[in-house]
């Protein structure tokens, strides 16, 4: 049985390879086989023992008889024999021992006998132990052997399948090899055929042009000789050249003269239509600003700020009309607000857009009219930007006094004209004058005593102004000495109302005629009522005088207005200064600024109710300061020097020194 078992292990072994179980049940079997020799071995010896002892004793009594039967009684068992001392052998007491009776070896034999029968037996059980062990293992491989067959029938029939798709694809391949090969050979073959017949085409075209160059050189041959016979021809002409060159100049000279005199008649007519046009243009310009209203009210909405931006309340609250650019709407709660203006400039607009509907007014000031233009709204609406302006980006004052630079270079040398200025601000109901030293000193509104019934400040510094530099500096004077502090709505709030006046005088020495207009260019002080700024001591009380002035601007517009017979320019220094600009005899524009943010909805509509009101005022036709050379005599070429020289003098002193004109 125990062969059978190894062979049908060497079987699965050879099956399923040598594994690491099968090479420890092969030594297994090893070692059960040198063990049963060696049993086999010790139980031949024994037996050989007892066949000795056998041939010396017949008796049946012996020991070595009866270890022989026990042994022949257990054929089957592996029991050894133990030795038996033969006859004549061993010590005399041995030899003489009685028949039957047992002698002193055959303890021994048996002894020996059960200790090998024991060991033999301990190691059949462990060997028993083992095979069972290895029966075990051998169902496992058994098992393994069914799973791993039937796994290796599975892949075998995959592989078929394979081998099949690998057929099927190479004969594909073979196909598509072939097709590929075929369509390689067509295509090279046409290429050839398109080759060769392009080939053919180039030979043909180069046939044909070697064709049309021999024909070409035989033409060209007698136009050679034509050229050839031109430039014989043209270089005897150039050297008669200088003789005819001197013919045609003289009489190109002639024909000179002759367009010469012709145009400078011509000119003559036209500069004399040209004059007639300007007085006429000048004439009917001064109308259209007439018939559109002496108090015109401009609308700008400044942008929002970066800061405005990322607050939480950035959105705005007016919008435009893209037909009609003299509409404004302001949305309050719900509902929307319409403002009728003469102009209204959205936030986009640039300074030189604004100067443009401006600088109509501004040239009416070189023809003798008083023109004011103001800028009113609450504070941080862009006032002082529309007005000042920065550096980069002139605002209206700047630009008027280069406009009328301009202006004056374009009539000279017919008119002659000194630009005066004046820088004069209204803080607290009393006139402070920006160029002086002492801005603080006291000044007063008088009625000019020439009986003329303008008004004068005595003892107002004038500066006359020669070029923008000079403007510049003139500036920077007086924003030096402005009044500015902080609110809750502007950290460099105007607490005071800035008036630039220019006075542009003119003299015609041809005609003998004397203008003078006067240009009052006013930068009022914010409009918010007092709780809003937060205004408290001393900045409450300027707060106070800014709301009398504004409020008795309003009282006078609302007289003008009205047509009342007293209108009331005295009641604040703002108004009694601007007399002679809101009365009947001055062409005015107002310019209101106001904020998109829904945070100054109120101010807003509080100016621009305002705006509608001065716009509905209707002045008497605007006059024109004119005066002939027999009632007003020009000034005499000293004082302007003297005017002049004290200007450069203040314009180039470090100190920006100040000069004051006699009153």
């Amino acid at each position: 049985k125990l062969f059978n078992q190894t062979q049908e292990l060497e079987r699965l072994r050879s099956e399923l390879g040598a594994t690491d179980l099968e090479k420890q049940l092969e030594r297994l079997v090893v070692e059960n086989e040198r063990l049963k020799q060696e049993l086999n071995s010790c139980r031949s010896s024994e037996f050989q023992k007892l066949d000795v002892a056998a041939g010396t004793c017949s008796c049946s009594r012996c020991p070595h008889r009866q270890v022989s039967s026990y042994s022949c009684t257990c054929p089957g068992k592996s029991i050894p024999t133990p030795p038996v001392f033969v006859a004549g052998s061993g010590s005399p007491e041995e030899r003489d021992v009685l028949p039957g009776e047992p002698g002193p070896y055959v303890p021994q034999t048996e002894a020996d006998s059960q200790k090998v029968r024991t060991e033999m037996q301990m190691k059949n059980d462990v060997l028993q132990e083992q095979l069972s062990v290895q029966k075990q293992l051998l169902q496992e491989l058994k098992t393994q052997l069914h799973e791993s067959q039937r796994t290796c029938t599975q892949l075998r029939t995959q592989i078929v399948v394979y081998k099949g798709e690998m057929e099927r694809a190479q004969s594909q391949l073979e196909v598509e090899m072939q097709n590929l090969e075929e369509e390689k050979n067509r295509v090279i073959e046409e290429a050839f055929i398109r080759a060769e017949s392009e080939m053919k085409a180039v030979h043909e075209n180069l046939a044909g042009v070697c064709v049309w160059v021999r024909l070409n050189l035989l033409t060209l041959q007698p136009a050679l000789r034509t050229l050839t016979v031109d430039y014989n021809s043209l270089k005897k002409q150039a050297q008669d050249f200088p003789s005819m060159l001197d013919k045609a100049i003289r009489d190109a000279k002639q024909e000179i003269c002759q367009v010469i005199s012709q145009v400078s008649s011509t000119s003559q007519d036209l500069l004399q239509k040209y004059k007639r046009e300007m007085n006429l243009r000048k004439k009917i310009h001064n109308e259209l600003v007439r018939l559109k209203g002496n108090i015109r009210v401009f609308c700008r909405v400044r942008p929002v700020s970066q800061d405005e931006q990322d607050s939480a309340d950035s959105r705005t609250v007016l919008s435009f009309d893209s037909d009609d650019s003299d509409v404004l709407y302001i949305s309050n709660k719900g509902k929307t607000m319409t403002f009728e203006l003469d102009k209204v400039f959205p936030p986009q607009a640039t300074q030189e857009e604004v100067f443009q509907e401006v600088q109509s007014l501004v040239t009416s000031c070189i023809d003798g009219y008083n023109v004011c233009i103001f800028a009113y709204g609450q504070t941080g609406s862009g006032k002082t930007y529309t007005m000042e302006g920065v550096a980069s980006d002139p605002g209206i004052n700047q630009r008027a006094l280069r406009l009328l630079f301009a202006e004056v270079m374009e009539k000279a040398p017919d008119w002659v004209y000194r630009i005066t200025v004046s820088m004069v601000e209204i803080y607290n109901e009393m006139l402070r004058d920006l160029l002086r030293e002492n801005p603080g000193d006291k000044l007063d509104i008088r009625l000019n005593p020439d009986g003329s019934g303008q008004l004068y400040v005595p003892g107002l510094t004038e500066i006359t102004v020669q070029s923008p530099e000079d403007i510049n500096k003139v500036f920077e004077l007086g924003h030096m000495n402005r009044a500015t502090a902080c609110t809750n709505l502007n950290e460099h709030s105007s607490r005071s109302h800035a008036l630039l006046i220019i006075i542009v005088s003119g003299f015609n020495s041809t005609a003998g005629t004397r203008t003078q207009g006067k240009l009052n260019l006013v930068d009022l002080a914010g409009s918010e009522r007092i709780g809003k700024s937060g205004a408290e001591g001393s900045r409450l009380r300027e707060a106070q005088c800014i709301n009398k002035s504004l409020s008795a601007l309003g009282d006078v517009i609302s007289a003008l207005r009205g047509k009342y017979s007293h209108v009331p320019f005295r009641n604040s220094r703002l108004t009694y200064l601007l007399q002679d600009s809101l009365s009947g005899d001055s062409k005015t524009l107002m310019m209101v600024q106001v904020s998109p943010l829904p945070g100054n909805m109120s101010e807003s509509v509080c100016s621009l109710k305002f705006a509608q009101r001065v716009r509905s005022v209707e002045l008497n036709s605007s006059s024109r300061r004119h005066e002939n050379s027999s009632t007003s005599s020009s000034p005499t070429h000293n004082s302007v020097e003297v005017t002049l020289s004290s200007t450069q003098r203040y314009l180039s002193s470090s100190t920006c020194g100040r000069v004051s004109c006699p009153t």
